[in-house]
């Protein structure tokens, strides 16, 4: 059935809300391919997303080409950000896809301006680039190759195996800017990993599309997040999952205990009453007032986590506190941590990703005077926007 015949009717039930009269609305569509899912297609305004002021310093840039994410798991941060589009952070979230079908082009247009600076770009750091619908708008080819033409550094955060069709297009932008990729897989367990995050590929599909990415010359990091506490925390659930990404060829691993924001936590503990009512007790005491668990569980994850690495002989990687990316790291070597400790980035208050930007020394203090004024008055980028 052709995807051109799907249109939904403007007034229909499905349709976005809110955009039956703005033009950046095209179309709704649904398709026998995506049982239960309709994609709302947009024109975009702008692709490039200034966010994570910290402190007045720090801050990042994203590109989402897609809100919503078909992946659907349970645990995703991301979910409240589907409200500012009148959906809930549940199955609209899973169900209810953006799409900025012009995203590539309206990104040509921002890099080509004078007041770019080629500030290194996140992508996949709130909804999956490389989520199921990619096999449909391709929208990722444009986005890669506007950053590679334009000199930007940018780095890729995906659970999508889709990734390995635009293998040789990174290759070809790794050899002008920076390029930094990673592959999130959590869940080593096949049937919690079918319960967890059901719209996703394999684990096995993932950790071979990390082996793809290494054997084509090009650095692969695995994100071991969230670990679950009390059922994905075990010592041999660990094991095998530091293991298999080594194995694949990761070039460094990231962990860390899972966080429930308000807007997250009713959607997973709804999952967790269904399919292991034994802990709902435990997490309530965990995360009944708090996004984090607390620190000594914190701690003792880490006190589990750290030997595994080492007997493994894989790195830790770093995260960008802005965009929450890996933040090109250069050699982590097994049991290192260049994320913090004196004169590290993260404790100049500088991100990572920033200094895969040579010219950044040079241009620090012009561009820093211009921001803090904004960053003081609270002037971000950071609240979510449709087009």
């Amino acid at each position: 059935m052709r995807w051109d015949g799907q249109a939904i009717d403007a007034s229909g039930a499905d349709m976005l809300p809110g955009l039956e009269s703005n033009s950046g609305f095209v179309r709704s569509v649904t398709t026998p391919e995506f049982a239960g899912v309709t994609f709302h297609e947009v024109l975009a305004k702008s692709a490039l997303n200034r966010v994570g002021a910290i402190d007045g310093g720090t801050w990042g840039m994203t590109i989402n080409p897609y809100r919503g994410c078909s992946h659907a798991c349970v645990y995703c941060f991301a979910r409240p950000t589907h409200t500012y589009l009148e959906f809930d952070g549940g199955s609209d979230f899973d169900q209810q896809i953006v799409v900025k079908t012009n995203v590539a082009d309206v990104l040509r247009r921002e890099l080509a301006k004078p007041s770019w600076d080629r500030h290194p770009v996140a992508l996949g750091t709130n909804t999956d680039p490389y989520q199921r619908a990619e096999g449909k708008y391709r929208l990722m080819p444009g986005i890669i190759a506007a950053l590679a033409e334009s000199g930007t550094p940018f780095s890729i955060l995906t659970k999508g195996t889709l990734l390995r069709r635009d293998i040789p297009a990174l290759v070809a932008a790794s050899k002008v800017v920076p390029v930094d990729l990673a592959m999130s897989i959590a869940v080593y367990d096949d049937e919690l990993q079918q319960s967890v995050e059901p719209g996703t590929p394999t684990t096995t599909a993932r950790l071979a599309t990390v082996r793809a990415v290494r054997d084509a010359g090009l650095s692969c990091s695995v994100f071991l997040m969230p670990v679950l506490p009390y059922i994905t925390d075990t010592t041999a659930h660990l094991d095998d999952a530091i293991g298999r990404a080594a194995a694949a060829g990761a070039t460094s691993v990231m962990y860390s205990a899972l966080h429930l924001k308000p807007g997250v936590k009713p959607w997973y503990m709804d999952w967790l009453a269904r399919t292991h009512p034994d802990l709902v007790a435990r997490y309530r005491a965990m995360y009944l007032d708090n996004t984090y668990p607390p620190k000594d569980y914190r701690r003792w994850l880490g006190e589990r986590v750290r030997p595994i690495m080492r007997a493994h002989g894989v790195g830790l990687g770093r995260v960008d506190p802005a965009t929450g990316s890996m933040g090109f790291s250069e050699g982590s070597g097994p049991g290192t941590d260049p994320a913090s400790g004196p004169g590290s980035d993260r404790a100049a208050g500088i991100s990572p990703l920033k200094r895969a930007d040579r010219t950044w020394d040079a241009r620090h203090d012009v561009r820093t005077a211009a921001l803090r004024p904004a960053a003081r008055a609270g002037i971000t980028n950071g609240v979510p926007t449709l087009f």
